[in-house]
């Protein structure tokens, strides 16, 4: 089965361990996504439907932006990827006019447009809600015409929703299954990364997210989550029936010698 890569660059990313997700996502009538992200999973999976969300508006806006205008919307954004924008000076001001706008589709558009064009695919913004990556100087960012008309082909049985992922999490019912991929726990307290969208994801929403995932799957929905392997998480997930446990190489450090292995755990709820 060949892979279908998401369009948008994302930390935490995924479409490396696919695989190893397929193997234990039950079998179900539709795939929850509270931490949709890069929508990796939902890209690589054969469900007959999908509710998809996130804690990012902007993500959220811009995929349903995509699934409503399709071929028009990808058309519409490709002009910021021509050499013009490709420099610091136009990366700025776009990155203005994108925390500034109030149209929905331009923002979309900028988001992809900042996404290739920013520092090491990072996505974050300050406390006031600013995004605030800096440049990241590529020779020549790719257009991911190919992977956008993909998405937007598959996003005719998915529903893309903006709600917190307990809200999401608590709309399942029989027949579902839920994958969750939260923002990790730090390996250690410098590595924490909090700011994916203006607020975090602390030790205490990461023990709520396990207890919620154990009180779903007693009603017969199927929960996997995927994140760091540590203490803290493997006391966290204690409860769960199934635990898998394995390395995968990091890319989010700028410093290609620091883009080692960490340990990684996939849990099920069941």
């Amino acid at each position: 089965m060949l892979k279908n890569k998401p369009f948008l660059k994302w930390a935490g990313n995924k479409f490396r361990i696919i695989d190893k997700i397929q193997k234990m996502l039950p079998e179900g009538n539709r795939l929850i996504e509270p931490f949709a992200g890069s929508c990796a999973v939902f890209l690589n999976t054969d469900y007959k439907h999908y509710l998809l969300s996130d804690s990012n508006a902007d993500l959220i806006n811009l995929y349903n932006i995509l699934k409503s205008e399709g071929v028009a919307f990808i058309k519409y954004c490709k002009p910021y990827f021509s050499q013009k924008y490709n420099n610091e000076e136009a990366y700025y001001e776009l990155r203005r006019q994108f925390n500034n706008s109030r149209s929905v589709k331009k923002k979309s558009a900028l988001f992809l447009y900042l996404n290739r064009h920013g520092y090491n695919g990072l996505c974050r913004y300050n406390l006031k809600g600013g995004y605030n990556v800096p440049f990241g100087r590529y020779k020549k960012p790719y257009f991911p015409e190919k992977e956008m008309l993909a998405f937007y082909k598959k996003a005719k049985n998915a529903q893309f929703v903006h709600q917190d992922y307990s809200q999401v999490m608590q709309q399942a019912r029989k027949g579902d299954v839920i994958y969750c991929d939260p923002p990790y726990a730090p390996l250690s307290p410098s590595a924490n990364f909090t700011q994916y969208s203006a607020g975090g994801f602390s030790n205490e929403q990461q023990q709520s997210l396990a207890l919620l995932a154990g009180r779903v799957a007693d009603k017969g929905v199927p929960v996997l989550i995927s994140n760091h392997n540590t203490s803290f998480t493997l006391k966290t997930y204690n409860r769960a029936q199934k635990i898998t446990r394995f390395k995968v190489q990091r890319h989010i450090s700028c410093n290609g010698n620091k883009r080692d292995t960490a340990g990684e755990l996939l849990v099920l709820f069941t």
